[in-house]
């Protein structure tokens, strides 16, 4: 008996394809190696900064998870903790120079990643993909299990 693979496990499996190629890119270019944990950092930033517990909510981790992906960024000069101008018990999580130069090369990487995935099942499918994925989907809604 197979079973199809549900739109959760499908979304999932696309996007380590977009990770694995992206890191993996990114590594050959002679960037610094970064974990897909440290990438999700990177895609959830704010320009301003972000708090440690706004990336976790993000991401959908822990905040020890982030921490430590923060910490390697950080002590790889990607990133920098500031003050944060709201709070003055908490920081901010912030691009250095080297992290916005590194992060503007990722965004080129992703465009030409998602020319090759057009080239391959189509830019009307990419297109349409884009589409569904971009609009409003509301809030999670609670249904009866069956």
């Amino acid at each position: 008996m197979t079973t199809s693979r549900n739109l959760p496990q499908l979304l999932i499996e696309a996007k380590r394809w977009f990770d694995d190629a992206l890191l993996a890119s990114m590594r050959q270019a002679g960037e610094q190696p970064l974990t897909a944990a440290q990438a999700a950092v990177f895609a959830t930033l704010d320009a301003e900064g972000t708090s440690i517990s706004e990336l976790a909510r993000r991401i959908g981790v822990t905040r020890q998870t982030v921490h430590q992906a923060v910490h390697g960024l950080i002590a790889m000069e990607l990133l920098e903790q500031v003050p944060d101008p709201a709070s003055a018990r908490s920081r901010l999580i912030r691009t250095t120079a080297e992290g916005a130069r590194a992060h503007r090369r990722a965004q080129a990487v992703l465009a030409v990643l998602e020319e090759a995935l057009a080239d391959r099942i189509g830019p009307a499918v990419v297109d349409a993909l884009r589409e569904a994925l971009a609009a409003p989907w509301g809030e999670p809604p609670l249904v009866r299990a069956p």
